[in-house]
């Protein structure tokens, strides 16, 4: 992709793809999106953001974090009253704000910058101005494939354990558990629940340098969202500037090693960028100071990490959920002023010490801001299985084309002698021979031989029925993987190349360089719809779906988010009559 640095935004953008919103949805979804779409903030290019209106109202730290504390004071740009009053701080709580600022502003001038205070100051300093059209529609396709994968992942066996684990906290503040109506949980295990769900099924989104961005971060701003006071909104830009500064935070970390442009091979990466992006998109929903930014920081850095080894079980989805929950807490113990150690991104012992080349460097000025999601999109799943297979899916369904042209559609496994597959050496997708559905999303052959039988891949293909019939078992006996030294173990370059040797000598071969979904080929905007309502429909109403795709599709519109997550919960529109109505704007 190119890099280039995209200029703010110019217009509103409301539909998933350049082109306006659909004329579509339940009767009176409209007015759950205020008239205009104008964004709110400061112009682009100044340093700092305007703070928001004072008064957010107040939650009580235990009830986010499920421990005992002072009020958590979400006040207009500030926590228990550090930088601004909350509604009723008056005079002196402003003198004190004032005060604080300006002691934070002198330290800062006479310590030389690091990455970690450059870092808070772009995570302090983003506004809704700097998110740019691109930005949004692909954040916004994201988030609706995020929401559909989630949705679907709440049936899966390992979010029925971790809902069944979380059951035991308990708080007076709780957020929605997606698909579920008469079950809610503190913000915490919301996020955790939430994430584990996303990433249970491995059919979440990916991007490069490798992570999976949006699972990490989504649970836990949704699930905040929801422990503000009933007095404070939460607009649909504002989720989406901290869904996109923790996306941001995630992309830079990243390519502060060239080791991480490849497949992992000792850490999964969410564990760490992503608990960090989760942190920075939390502290910027509840409107950290600079200082407390780079606490969050060094707090998340405190949390990350989990060994790939654990790929392909039922606790590597655990991963994202606790990325999400952690980046969460860590956020909301520095709004109480925890404190950690104020270098942590510029420290060979900080987040360099999961890298062996680790190299940071100053972000770019806010002047302008160039999202990286402006230049590298994501790629986004057509079946729930690690990446790499989705070449080996497209390679090996070209093949069976061609094997069965003259053969009335079928596949006579007798007459094929061996099947050779070229990919990258990538240790855990090599699995010969998978027994569960979560090895089987992560093994090269498993992917190879499915689609040499069907023709496709698809949510069933992961049955145990599939996973273990007679004619698949034949098939991978017969099956090899091949690492030719061209192909690198990189989502931006690796290749496969499937070639079927036949009992007469004769080869039939198909390579693939760039499957369907990647973002170099990207989903229309009609399969990224119907993905998610078959995503959805497992666990909710029509209506609901209705509803969540329209709100996602004017999000930078919407003046309350919560209605997205009462969507979630499986209410529809004609329940929510609270909920909609227009914001009046001249904008």
């Amino acid at each position: 992709m190119g890099d280039r640095a995209a200029g703010p935004r110019r217009g509103s953008q409301s539909g998933l793809q350049h082109g306006g919103s659909r004329p579509r949805g339940p009767p009176g979804l409209r007015a759950v999106v205020r008239r205009g779409g104008g964004r709110q903030g400061s112009p682009a290019g100044t340093r700092a953001a305007q703070p928001r209106a004072a008064g957010r109202g107040s939650v009580p730290t235990e009830d986010v974090l499920g421990v005992a504390g002072p009020d958590l004071v979400v006040g207009g740009a500030a926590l228990l009253g550090a930088e601004s009053a909350g509604a009723g701080g008056g005079a002196s709580g402003h003198a004190e704000a004032g005060l604080g600022e300006a002691v934070e502003g002198l330290l800062e001038e006479v310590e030389l910058e690091t990455i970690t205070g450059n870092f808070a100051s772009v995570i302090h300093g983003l506004n809704t101005n700097h998110l740019t059209d691109v930005v949004i529609q692909r954040s916004k396709r994201m988030i609706l494939d995020t929401l559909g994968v989630g949705l679907l992942g709440t049936s899966t066996e390992v979010c029925q354990k971790v809902k069944q684990y979380s059951k035991i906290y308990s708080s007076d503040i709780s957020s929605t558990i997606w698909g579920h109506l008469d079950f809610r949980l503190p913000p915490l295990y919301a996020a955790f629940v939430n994430g584990v769900a996303v990433h249970s099924m491995d059919f979440d989104d990916t991007w490069h340098p490798a992570t999976h961005p949006s699972g990490a971060v989504l649970p836990a701003v949704m699930a905040l969202s929801e422990a503000f006071s009933q007095k404070k909104k939460i607009s649909g830009l504002d989720l989406l500037l901290a869904f996109n500064v923790g996306i941001e935070v995630q992309g830079r970390l990243l390519r502060f090693s060239s080791e991480a442009r490849n497949i992992p091979k000792r850490f999964h990466p969410p564990t760490v960028v992503g608990t960090m992006g989760s942190a920075a998109a939390c502290a910027k929903l509840l409107a950290l100071n600079k200082m407390k930014c780079k606490n969050t920081l060094a707090i998340a850095a405190s949390y990350a990490g989990a060994p790939l080894a654990n790929a392909a079980t039922q606790t590597k989805p655990l991963h994202i959920g606790n990325a999400a929950k952690h980046g969460l807490e860590a956020a909301c113990l520095a709004s109480q002023g925890l404190q950690g150690n104020n270098q942590i991104l510029d420290m060979e012992s900080g987040i360099g010490a999961f890298y062996t080349d680790y190299n940071p460097q100053i972000l770019p000025t806010l002047q302008s801001y160039p999202w990286l999601l402006d230049q590298q999109d994501v790629a986004i799943k057509r079946f729930p299985a690690h990446l790499g297979t989705h070449w080996v899916a497209d390679a090996a369904s070209s093949v069976r084309r061609k094997l069965v042209k003259n053969s009335d559609n079928l596949l006579l496994l007798d007459k094929i002698e061996k099947v050779i597959v070229k990919v990258p050496e990538v240790k855990y997708v090599n699995r010969p021979s998978p027994n569960s559905e979560h090895e089987a999303r992560h093994s090269f052959q498993f992917v190879a031989c499915s689609a040499l039988l069907d023709g496709s891949m698809s949510i069933q293909s992961f049955a145990s029925e599939n996973i273990h019939r007679p004619a698949l078992q034949e098939l991978l006996c017969k099956t090899q993987l091949e690492h030719p030294s061209d192909n690198k173990p990189s989502f931006e370059s690796l290749y496969c190349e499937v070639t079927v040797v036949l009992q007469d000598g004769n080869t039939i071969s198909d390579r693939c360089d760039t499957f369907y979904g990647h973002w170099r080929k990207p989903l229309t905007k009609e399969d990224l719809e119907e993905k998610f309502q078959s995503n959805a429909s497992e666990v909710l109403p029509p209506e609901a779906i209705e509803g969540i795709i329209e709100t996602v599709y004017n999000l930078e519109k919407v003046e309350d988010c919560s209605v997205l997550n009462m969507f979630l919960s499986g209410q529809s529109a004609r329940v929510l009559p609270e909920k909609l109505h227009f914001e009046h704007s001249n904008s």
